[in-house]
């Protein structure tokens, strides 16, 4: 009887050990399923643009269009062209790519390829801390910095930020941008407009309702060859120093990378210069 009693305890042990097993592969399988989904779900598609562009064969480059020499956008056909409107297609085919602009905003731009709705920002992007802690920046590709323009009866009058900052000087600036940025720390006394288009902004100085603008020396020598009336004053001694490069995602080293040799070459090659060329002797 005492035999019969201890196998039937032994069984029951047994048994519900092997049920507590069951009981916790059970428990741990389903989280661990929960996990991988998860972990899946948020694992993005092959870590680096260097790969994904290829894949796609599309290279996301997101540009104002209202940058000329650099970037401009035909308002009736839509078609983009500038210096790195070129660029972006000699890029775009080194990656086995086609360039597709996406349009933005000077306000934007650096916030729009953050936010993944483009791979590149290009068209005269002057680098600047502020924009450097939302994104990267390739190698420069450009010295630069701020200078002004004026009708070219007034080259000799608005030569310093002094001359330019007197009360009865109209400066005009486009929103956005660095060019209002350096126009709202330095001008205090005199008026400053903001103009909401930089297409058209230097016809505004043309006609005499404005006076000056300061903006990148580069844009200042384009503007005064297109515009017989317009003088750039000193863009050889500008007010600044800034450099232009293609804003990029953080913490795409891969892709960095090759965007830094991509630029070291165009710019030792003769390959910037051929695009430059094409727009500075129009």
């Amino acid at each position: 009887m005492r035999r019969t009693v201890t196998l039937s305890a032994l069984a029951a042990v047994l048994a519900a050990t092997a049920a507590g097993s069951a009981l916790a592969v059970g428990s741990t399988s389903k989280p661990e399923s929960r996990r991988t989904s998860a972990a899946d779900r948020a694992r993005p598609q092959r870590g680096t643009l260097l790969d994904r562009v290829p894949e796609r064969g599309v290279l996301r480059v997101c540009t104002t269009g209202d940058y000329r020499p650099f970037s401009h956008r035909d308002p009736e056909s839509g078609a983009y062209t500038g210096i790195d409107i070129k660029m972006a297609g000699d890029l775009a085919k080194s990656l086995d790519a086609k360039p597709a602009f996406v349009p933005t905003t000077w306000a934007k731009l650096v916030d729009d390829l953050a936010a993944g709705r483009c791979d590149v920002g290009m068209g005269g992007v002057s680098v600047t801390l502020a924009r450097a802690r939302k994104a990267s920046f390739s190698e420069p590709y450009l010295t630069d910095g701020k200078t002004p323009i004026v009708r070219c009866e007034d080259k000799d009058r608005y030569r310093t930020l002094e001359d330019i900052d007197q009360s009865g000087v109209r400066v005009v600036v486009n929103p956005g941008g660095t060019n209002e940025e350096f126009a709202r720390t330095h001008v205090k006394r005199a008026t400053l407009t903001v103009h909401p288009d930089n297409t058209t902004i230097f016809d505004e100085i043309i006609a005499g309702r404005a006076d000056v603008m300061m903006t990148d020396a580069s844009e200042t020598r384009y503007q005064s060859a297109i515009h017989p009336e317009l003088c750039a004053v000193h863009p050889d001694e500008p007010f600044s120093f800034s450099e232009k490069a293609y804003a990029l995602p953080r913490g795409d080293a891969q892709f960095k990378e090759y965007v830094d040799q991509w630029v070291h070459l165009a710019t030792h090659d003769g390959t910037y210069k051929k695009y430059e060329d094409e727009w500075m002797k129009r």
